[in-house]
């Protein structure tokens, strides 16, 4: 069983309430909603919410939201809580379930981009997650823009916000036309057994260091699997996001 859910939280530092933002006569939630249930992996979708409003939003959606405590500290956190929660409700859950955290703030997320992820959750991954090839040196050196070292098995070696390897004799700008390098997309997939653990561990000096949550997994020794991915789905991070976005429409 794979199970999709949705982190949302009220309190965005930058744009407080972006679920409930209304882009285009329908609230954020309902649009990554909608478009999550499109996946044809996912045996259910559910929304992850530390606030009544968003909670009651879901409902009149006719749709299932599970109330999470306030506290959590990224969305991995508040998906377990979730999870765990409707195995004490009555999922029944099975030997090999996965959770796919989907962002809460891309409301036009490609069905498909789930479907991909999904494709690979084959019970012997323990966790996985997307990326993209960098084709701009502005990428490549965004720190914003978490970049991936990629092992002989599509497995992650590293994430970092700087561009690794670093080239030698090649000038900076040019280094995406002579490595293939990678950024991380931020669609994660969870074994539930490995998702219980990794919610236990304490912050990693690497995580600390690059304030990337998921260097915390790899340094504790878990695998995280990589699927490569051509979708580009805009997320919202300020008012002025869901501006450009109905530009773009």
């Amino acid at each position: 069983m794979i199970i999709g859910i949705i982190p949302a939280r009220y309190a965005s530092t930058r744009f407080p309430g972006k679920p409930l933002a209304d882009i285009g006569g329908k609230s954020m939630i309902q649009r990554v909603l909608e478009q999550a249930k499109k996946a044809t992996s996912l045996s259910k979708v559910v929304v992850a919410t530390d606030d009544e409003r968003i909670a009651e939003a879901v409902r009149r959606l006719g749709e299932e939201v599970v109330l999470t405590r306030t506290d959590h500290p990224s969305g991995t956190d508040r998906c377990w809580e979730a999870y765990d929660r409707l195995v004490a409700e009555g999922l029944e859950p099975s030997e090999n379930d996965y959770i796919i955290n989907i962002q809460g703030d891309e409301p036009f997320i490609d069905p498909a981009q789930i479907d991909e992820l999904a494709a690979i959750l084959d019970g012997s991954v323990e966790l996985a997650t997307q990326m993209a090839t960098v084709d701009s040196a502005a990428i490549l050196h965004d720190p914003k823009e978490a970049k991936i070292v990629v092992n002989g098995q599509n497995e992650v070696l590293y994430f970092s916000r700087l561009p690794i390897p670093y080239l030698w004799d090649i000038e900076p700008d040019q280094w995406h036309l002579h490595h293939a390098y990678h950024r991380h997309v931020g669609l994660y997939a969870y074994r539930a057994d490995i998702l219980a653990k990794i919610t236990q561990l304490p912050p990693s000096p690497l995580e600390k260091a690059e304030s990337l949550e998921q260097l915390r997994w790899l340094e504790a020794g878990y695998r995280i699997k990589l699927v490569a991915t051509t979708y580009q789905t805009p997320s919202v991070d300020s008012p002025a996001d869901i501006e450009k976005i109905l530009g773009g429409l």
